[in-house]
């Protein structure tokens, strides 16, 4: 279990820790990653691959956002170069070996396999660019994981709703089978969505993300369901058509932040964060009766009757769906950086998820910062959020697909090496003492990359990344030679 701590003049200097875990924190058996345990890096297509409109690649959300001048990308960055990883791939190949990484997360470009967005056109050159890659690692020793869509749907869809369209499901659907059709026989993890309420709040919420949209209240709560159900068509393919022959696996991906009460009288509230957030999309999936939390149906129904809407503004799943998605993950893809204090209130756009929730969240001053106004550093937040995941889903193989620290750049980043050495330590107590089933850990980011509305003026790579030079030469960090070293001892408590 965990003792919340307040001290001192009603500050609260939280820790949640395990009880146990507090007597063996610094046992060095709990320091060691076990045997098998999976140890990779994470990057995405739009992030750093560049190419953007190389041979028939089609245009994608994310080439029409950063390219309009004017909208919420730092200096009108973009993803036209990115970090050249179309042409230096077999280069981060070989830096990935050198380090000694055994898994790389990385995603596929949708309108660079469909230039049209639809299966009545597939692209020869962006498969072939795909097959090099995945035989690139393979030849290496590195398994690949792949996530099918990280953000970058085909414009073309947009222009017809994109995943405000109920189509987008079956769209998506059609790339699927495309892909599995291609990767399967040498891919055996698949992640089909990259974040869906990400997705969903920055693109078609607040519209700080493609394809900009702004519809708080309906847009978010649409896309999510559309997202899931393309999510379910995606591994409902897989089970029938390849599953047997391949014997891969398909996850479904979350991030979860720590959600902490902020006083002994919020346990609630951090309970009703967890559900809006973490469960929006994991409890059609993973619980045992599928279908959205049930505070979530009540708080957005109540709120909707209230505001003069004639029903819920949440979409609902007819008994079919929520039979259809509910079991379909084979492990869970975990993404978490940060954590927020939770109390009872209300904050946001009227209506909105945000608002819909009935807390508020905040920080304490006290926690560590990152070049990421929302990245503030909370490591016992990582082992709750662990142990909560096993609270509410069971013992499901959960694999961190992505875990990371931003700065401007600095080549000595220590501050990250301490980020990973506490984050780290505190996944490991939690598989150690509370038997959290983590399988793997993925960091986030292999190298510096477009950090999405943020641009080049965030970096959360272990390798350096030159944007200012035509050839993008590379250069590792003193993070990634800790990692190389962690990787290459097996163990946490490792020194430069």
């Amino acid at each position: 279990m965990f003792n919340t701590l307040w001290l001192g003049s009603g500050v609260l200097l939280c820790a949640l820790i395990s009880a146990r875990g507090e007597l063996v924190k610094e046992n060095e058996k709990y320091l060691h990653f076990p045997p098998n345990f999976l140890l990779g890096a994470a990057t995405a297509a739009y992030q750093i691959e560049g190419a953007w409109n190389v041979s028939d690649k089609g245009e994608s959300t994310w080439d029409r956002f950063s390219h309009t001048k004017g909208n919420h990308v730092y200096h009108n960055e973009t993803g036209d170069v990115a970090a050249n990883s179309y042409y230096k791939y077999h280069e981060d190949i070989a830096i990935l070996k050198q380090l000694g990484f055994k898994a790389y997360r990385m995603s596929l470009s949708w309108p660079r396999i469909l230039p049209t967005g639809f299966s009545n056109k597939i692209s020869k050159d962006g498969i072939e660019y795909y097959h090099k890659v995945i035989d690139a690692l393979l030849a290496n020793g590195i398994e690949p994981m792949v996530t099918l869509y990280h953000w970058d749907h085909p414009q073309v869809l947009e222009d017809a709703g994109g995943w405000l369209n109920s189509e987008m499901v079956e769209w998506f659907a059609d790339y699927a089978r495309v892909v599995f059709n291609e990767f399967a026989p040498k891919v055996k993890k698949f992640i089909p969505v990259n974040e869906p309420q990400e997705i969903c709040r920055n693109g078609y919420s607040y519209g700080y993300h493609a394809p900009g949209k702004r519809l708080h209240g309906i847009g978010e709560y649409l896309c999510v369901h559309n997202v899931l159900k393309a999510h379910a068509r995606t591994y409902r393919i897989y089970e029938k058509e390849f599953k047997k022959q391949y014997r891969g696996e398909v996850g479904v991906l979350n991030n979860v932040l720590g959600y902490i009460p902020k006083t002994p009288n919020d346990e609630v509230a951090a309970e009703i964060a967890f559900q809006f957030n973490g469960g929006w999309i994991l409890n059609p999936v993973l619980s045992k009766k599928g279908d959205y939390p049930a505070v979530m149906k009540e708080f957005i129904k109540q709120k909707s009757l209230a505001q003069g809407y004639s029903k819920s503004r949440l979409p609902e799943f007819d008994a079919d769906w929520i039979e259809y998605i509910r079991g379909t993950a084979d492990f869970l893809a975990l993404n978490h950086y940060s954590s927020k204090l939770v109390e009872n209130g209300t904050f946001g756009e009227i209506p909105s998820q945000d608002n819909d929730q009935m807390v508020v969240f905040s920080v304490d001053e006290s926690w560590n910062s990152s070049a990421s106004a929302w990245l503030k550093v909370m490591p016992e937040g990582f082992g709750l959020s662990l142990r909560k995941l096993q609270e509410h889903y069971g013992s499901i193989p959960i694999y961190i697909t992505e875990n990371g620290f931003s700065d401007h750049g600095t080549i000595d980043d220590y501050d990250r090496i301490e980020y990973y050495r506490q984050y780290l330590k505190q996944m490991l107590l939690a598989m150690y003492v509370d038997g959290v089933n983590v399988q793997g850990y993925i960091t986030w980011s292999f190298m510096d990359n477009f950090e999405w509305n943020r641009g080049y003026h965030e970096r959360f790579g272990i390798v350096s990344v030159n944007f200012d030079d035509p050839n993008r030469p590379r250069t590792l960090k003193k993070s990634a030679l800790w990692w190389q070293k962690v990787i290459s001892e097996g163990k946490l408590d490792v020194t430069l």
